[in-house]
């Protein structure tokens, strides 16, 4: 499937496009697909030339056919107020595409937001509908639409489940065989711990600690571990003295990779004045940097439901994200301090939203669907609407409205 159909179609018309993700993921492919010249600031052959153009005249490096693509341009930041000075002399839209796995840090090189000028993208590696593993028959779209025609029959299987999970969103890896998948997914996580995480600030950080982190992560993947129980978690061997400002520093170069994307807490309207909690859930931007951290190929993960339980949850978030981003929307997660729960609130621009459980088998249907009920009656609905459905996202494969008007979509039937 063409990476562009899902990302492009509500792209606004503007000036410049920044397209941010996690390395990996298609970007640059994405990206050269749509530039009529590129500059790689990375090509080893250029790479020290092109980082002394930028220092002595940056300009030099934005001259070529628009759209002009430059890939990885963190590498130079003096490129940002370069680029957002030449699209206000030349006063076109479509002029530069600019793509970056990792965010820089806003010193006096940057001097502009890029506001008015700059659309940004946040790529994510591939949803099942990307990849061809998802139906498509239910659409999230619809759903706010309150087009409820959702009969549908998914083709994936539980172990067909468990092996996406284990292989990514990758697109290098959606057609592989799931051995190799496996330990590709392997190997990105070793260039994260040992090159990747230094790379960004030119901080040296400890390998075997943020290694340690991120099994710790994978651990407690999908909860709302606070940084104390990771610390404790990541605790013994040579990570005894392990500091919540480390794990702080790390976690901050972490999401500037675009590597680790937590969860946040919605914060709605609701009838009572029960406390809401705030605390993100840790989740990575695909579910696979978990399974490689552990170790955990599709067959192991098959031999502990619990643990495969959690990886669904982030399976599914990660595609909610895509489908939600391409109709303008968030992703969210509810809890409150009564223990009121909700996996996933999709929210859009327009205020509509639709609650969510995710439930790997339809043992726990019953009391997904009457979580989600009492869910929607706490919410204020003189100050907010209602919401447009209420769904259980499941990996069985079987899609239907119930009798109390709960949704049960399969993973592999849901598109944007």
């Amino acid at each position: 499937m063409n990476r562009s159909k899902l990302k492009n179609k509500n792209s606004p018309k503007c000036k410049m496009i920044l397209r941010q993700s996690v390395k990996w993921c298609g970007k640059t492919w994405t990206a050269a697909k749509k530039s009529k010249s590129i500059l790689y600031m990375q090509d080893p052959d250029t790479r020290e030339s092109n980082i002394l153009a930028a220092r002595l005249k940056p300009s030099l490096l934005l001259k070529g056919e628009t759209p002009r693509l430059i890939d990885e341009w963190q590498v130079a930041p003096v490129l940002w107020d370069s680029v957002r000075h030449e699209v206000d002399m030349r006063g076109e839209e479509g002029q530069f595409i600019l793509t970056g796995s990792a965010t820089p840090i806003l010193d006096e090189q940057i001097s502009h937001t890029g506001t008015g000028r700059i659309s940004r993208m946040k790529m994510r590696p591939m949803s099942l509908f990307e990849s061809n593993e998802s139906s498509g028959e239910v659409s999230l779209k619809a759903l706010f639409e309150q087009d409820y025609n959702i009969g549908s029959i998914s083709n994936l299987e539980i172990e067909e489940i468990a092996k996406s999970i284990v292989r990514g969103g990758w697109p290098a890896s959606v057609t592989s065989k799931s051995e190799s998948s496996f330990k590709r997914a392997q190997d990105y996580v070793d260039s994260i711990v040992q090159f990747d995480v230094s790379r960004v600030d030119g901080i040296e950080k400890n390998p075997n600690k943020m290694f340690a982190l991120l099994r710790s992560l994978s651990r407690n993947i999908s909860t709302e571990a606070n940084y104390s129980v990771l610390i404790k978690d990541m605790e013994g061997g040579e990570n005894e003295s392990i500091s919540r400002p480390t794990i702080q520093s790390y976690m901050n170069v972490l999401q500037r990779l675009f590597v680790v994307e937590e969860l946040e807490a919605w914060n709605p309207s609701i009838r009572s004045a029960t406390p809401l909690r705030v605390s993100p859930k840790r989740q990575f931007v695909d579910p696979s940097i978990a399974t490689a951290a552990l170790g955990i190929n599709h067959e192991r993960l098959l031999l502990d439901f619990n643990t495969f339980g959690y990886l669904f949850e982030s399976l599914c978030i990660r595609d909610l994200r895509i489908y939600a981003e391409a109709l303008g929307g968030k992703v969210y997660h509810y809890r409150d301090k009564s223990g009121l729960e909700c996996d996933a609130v999709v929210v859009l621009r327009d205020g509509r939203w639709g609650a969510v459980e995710i439930k790997l088998g339809s043992n726990e249907f019953d009391k997904a669907a009457k979580n989600l009920r009492i869910f929607s009656e706490i919410i204020d609905t003189d100050k907010m609407n209602k919401p447009s459905f209420l769904m259980i996202i499941t990996g069985t494969k079987l899609g239907y409205k119930r009798d109390d008007g709960v949704l049960v979509v399969p993973i592999g039937c849901l598109k944007d």
